[in-house]
């Protein structure tokens, strides 16, 4: 069962010096132990009916919420210096317990003035209803010691070698994502640089008279020249005179000298 909300309609009270760190679970053992021994001696009272076991509850009970009032504030100090390293649900179980602890210590007064009545008056319900307050007041002790516990056991709440561990994880987890981006990015650009794009066919657009410009129509005209003057000249090859062998034309014969013969 969730209690209603009442810390807003507490004042705020701001304590002249500062308060140390770690002071609560010593104050917290005199608010758990305290009660209980009220409650023995109470019960016991019951069947003694002695004087000075009422006046020794009644110290011990105003020891009580005195405790409760250091329980208090120190559980505010020591919730405040853990309260950026707990998880989500070690957050919420330390509101519901700090709302349990101002629950208690307006408890521990009420129980404290019901004391008072009662030695005052001779009237047994006033003393029944007083043992009913003390003992509800001692279970919601248990019930707040309960849950003090699983803040720290549980949740690591104001132990130095967890916060520490949560650092490291912290940092790490923080690389660890760097880490995954990195990767993110050389994978992309691998990719990019491996896988060709498909090619885009290019669109040959046939110009228009219209939009051919004088210098684009003596080009084109010159290339048309070039073509055909080409494929004449290869119907040329291909056509011309089959190939004779040249004519051998023999030299005349040299005039032989003639003998002249003398005669007498």
């Amino acid at each position: 069962m969730t209690l209603p909300d009442i810390t807003a309609y507490i004042p705020k009270i701001v304590l002249p010096f500062d308060v140390p760190v770690l002071l609560h679970p010593l104050v917290v053992h005199f608010m758990i132990a305290v009660p209980v021994i009220v409650l023995l001696l109470e019960l016991t009272n019951l069947i003694t009916k002695k004087k000075a076991v009422g006046v020794v509850s009644f110290v011990l009970l105003l020891l009580t919420v005195l405790a409760a009032v250091g329980a208090y504030f120190t559980g505010l100090v020591d919730g405040k210096e853990a309260y950026d390293v707990l998880s989500e649900a070690a957050k919420t179980e330390l509101s519901e317990h700090k709302l349990l602890g101002t629950y208690l210590l307006l408890a521990s007064v009420i129980v404290l003035f019901f004391k008072l009545i009662s030695a005052a008056m001779s009237s047994g319900i006033i003393k029944a209803l007083y043992i009913l307050l003390l003992i509800a007041f001692v279970l919601g002790i248990f019930q707040q010691g309960k849950e003090g516990g699983e803040l720290v056991y549980e949740h690591g709440m104001n132990v130095a070698q967890v916060k520490t561990l949560d650092d490291k994880i912290f940092d790490l987890e923080e690389e660890l994502e760097e880490a995954k981006e990195e990767i993110a990015e050389s994978n992309k650009k691998v990719e990019e640089a491996v896988v060709p794009q498909p090619a885009v066919p290019a669109v040959i657009k046939e110009k228009t008279p219209e939009e051919t410009t004088p210098v684009e129509a003596i080009a084109d005209t010159t290339q048309v020249t070039q073509q055909a003057v080409e494929e004449v000249n290869a119907e040329v090859k291909t056509e011309s005179l089959p190939y004779t062998e040249p004519v051998q034309v023999e030299p005349m014969p040299e005039a032989v000298p003639q003998v002249q013969i003398p005669t007498h």
